[in-house]
């Protein structure tokens, strides 16, 4: 009798394969169910019924049988790798690292599973475990594709950039076409400086974008071109396979009659970093008799001042970094959150299936990613007319809502320090003219770089005095220098300091900032001019190469701003070589920022609020005609 249950139980499984493998979901699901009324407990088809249900959402359904087959079959590593991918699915992370973990006890060698729990390490910011794992997969498949893009991410996250870099070429060289390879060893070779054969690995990703091609994520791809409308071809590509808009929405057209509007500010960001210094001022100075603020934290709490400070600017300072996109926006929803702010966009550790759930009436990409997110649940994006001049809003998927002057805010409750160091302990030659520039090493691209150094030419007695994060680096960049005819000692490199106001306090000893192209200065150009220095700039045409433009025109400086290399280049000579020229600028400087509009956070803040306003009466004047807000998608 035994023999007879178990040869009709293994029927119907293959017969039940071969009908999933077919897309015959129902009729598959119909067999394992009979194969197991036969032999309630069979892994295998326990298995197969719990995975169909998983691929079909129906999550409790596929959490029972999960359960009983880990139950009756311990032994049975499949079923431990589902039971975890069904609790993932659940948000149950932790519980499903735990099934994941037995998974591999009974099979250390488990590809699958070792890729999905390194994955889930990486999201729980556990990332050593997390490069273990995907290192574990290669000492199997030395070529396992995703195996070599995830540890090639972390170590960039590890500063290990060479490490990285070759894992990238590996990649590209065993799965040319793999997503967005190009892209990576791209952005990696861009933050170390490392140039050579740079070009053509440039074009091959701007013909890729223009056909459509996932070869490069969208915040890398800022540095490979300056036209916004490839710009947004770049995030509509990434978006469509990282965040698609959900079939149901959280919120459906329901009206609010709150007192206060409500605003939500979602970001990873609301700690020690550019984003949380450029808002800490404008959060504190909403006006709380209309507006009930809500932070919505993504990211670590790195026990900092500014964290401190934001804590205490919002209304309600919700930590949320344990939740998953789904539970975040049901909880905004349950909130009812008037409008959702994203201060991150495709930038680290956010996470924008937040807004594809729409919590909120209105959502908004506003400040940490300078560009259209290319989705059609950002009702808005909060710019200015600079960086996003009136004839190039098709290239943005979001309406436009702009700002008077420039949508970058300025905290100007922090100022530098009061003491200067001396050239000397900045490692600077007494006497010399300094040429700055702050920006990150990915910033730098081949062409600026040979502008500045023919700045350096020109003006003898000159250095130019950069940050950068790594030794490979600094190297690099002394060995391009060299090749174009420079001491390599004429660069000098900034070490970091803990405490911003001793940073802002290193720019008195610099003469002129030379901005980067085409990823402009952000947060840097407006530290710059805080602290008294001039910002010379390349305006481009696109949104992250017109930052620096547009805080130069804020802080009243515009005659700073060149609209091509050799008149940005022309602008950085004349002052270098007409030192009352420069020290006039530098006193126009000080004078306006006791009168230009970029120095002044609150009234900024005023601004921002009457912005918002805005967005509500809109919101409000069409439901009152058709039920939905101005651009939203239909669910």
């Amino acid at each position: 009798m035994t023999g007879q249950a178990g040869t009709g139980v293994s029927d119907k499984l293959i017969q039940g394969i071969e009908l999933q493998n077919r897309g015959q979901r129902d009729a598959a699901a119909a067999l394992f169910a009979q194969a197991l009324e036969l032999e309630p407990t069979n892994a295998h088809a326990l298995y197969s019924l719990s995975l169909l249900y998983l691929q079909a959402g129906e999550l409790e359904q596929a959490f029972v049988l999960c359960s009983k087959g880990v139950a009756t079959n311990p032994a049975f590593a499949p079923l431990w790798y589902l039971n975890g991918s069904v609790l993932q699915s659940m948000g149950q992370r932790t519980a499903a690292l735990a099934s994941f973990d037995q998974a591999l006890q009974i099979q250390p060698d488990y590809v699958e599973v070792l890729l999905n729990s390194g994955a889930l390490l990486r999201s729980l910011f556990r990332h050593k475990e997390a490069l273990e794992r995907f290192n574990q997969i290669l000492t199997i498949q030395p070529d396992h594709t995703a195996a070599l893009a995830n540890c090639g991410i972390l170590l960039t996250e590890f500063k290990q950039s060479e490490a990285a870099i070759a894992l990238f070429e590996r990649l590209t060289t065993v799965a040319p076409d793999y997503d967005y390879a190009l892209g990576l060893l791209f952005y990696e070779r861009m933050h170390i400086c490392d140039w050579r054969g740079l070009e053509p690995l440039q074009q091959r990703i701007l013909e890729g974008v223009q056909a459509g091609k996932r070869v490069c994520k969208s915040l890398a791809f800022m540095s490979a071109s300056d036209q916004a409308a490839e710009h947004l071809q770049a995030a509509r590509i990434f978006a469509s396979q990282y965040c698609p808009p959900q079939a149901r929405h959280l919120w459906n057209g329901e009206a609010y009659a709150h007192k206060k509007i409500r605003v939500a500010y979602v970001s990873p960001d609301l700690r020690e970093h550019p984003v949380g210094h450029l808002m800490a001022g404008v959060l504190e100075q909403h006006d709380r008799s209309r507006f009930e603020t809500i932070a919505i934290s993504l990211g670590v709490d790195d026990q900092s001042r500014l964290r401190a400070r934001m804590r205490k600017a919002f209304d309600h300072f919700i930590d949320a970094r344990d939740l998953d996109a789904l539970q975040i926006a049901q909880l905004m929803r349950s909130m009812e959150v008037d409008i959702a702010v994203d201060l991150g966009g495709y930038t680290s550790d956010t996470k924008t299936a937040v807004f594809a759930h729409r919590p909120a009436p209105i959502q908004v990409n506003y400040l940490g990613y300078p560009g259209s997110m290319g989705v059609d649940y950002y009702d808005y994006i909060i710019a200015d007319r600079q960086v996003i001049p009136l004839d190039q809003q098709q290239h943005y998927a979001e309406r436009v809502a702009y700002l008077p002057d420039s949508y970058l805010p300025l905290d100007n409750s922090v100022r530098p320090a009061e003491r200067t160091p001396t050239r000397q302990e900045c490692g600077l030659p007494e006497g010399a003219l300094v040429f700055c520039s702050f920006s990150h090493d990915y910033k730098i691209a081949p062409a600026v770089f040979a502008a500045w150094m023919r700045l350096l030419q020109q003006v003898p007695h000159s250095v130019l005095w950069l940050v950068s994060r790594s030794e490979v680096a600094r190297t690099n960049l002394r060995r391009e220098a060299q090749a174009h005819g420079i001491a390599p000692e004429r660069l000098v490199f900034a070490e970091r300091v803990p405490l911003v106001e001793d940073h802002l306090a290193r720019y008195r000893q610099a003469d002129i900032f030379l901005d980067t192209y085409p990823y402009n200065a952000h947060t840097t150009a407006a530290d710059a001019l805080l602290s008294g220095l001039p910002v010379v700039t390349r305006m481009g045409s696109s949104f992250p190469s017109r930052v620096a433009g547009s805080v130069l025109q804020a802080a009243g400086l515009p005659q700073l701003i060149g609209h091509s290399l050799q008149a940005y280049e022309a602008i950085a000579l004349d002052l270098a070589q007409h030192p009352q020229k420069l020290a006039a600028l530098k006193a126009q400087l000080r004078t306006n920022a006791s009168s230009q509009p970029l120095f002044d956070t609150q009234n900024f803040c005023r601004k921002l609020e009457a912005v918002y306003a805005d967005m509500q009466m809109q919101l409000a004047s069409a439901e009152g005609q058709t039920g939905k807000a101005p651009g939203h998608a239909t669910a």
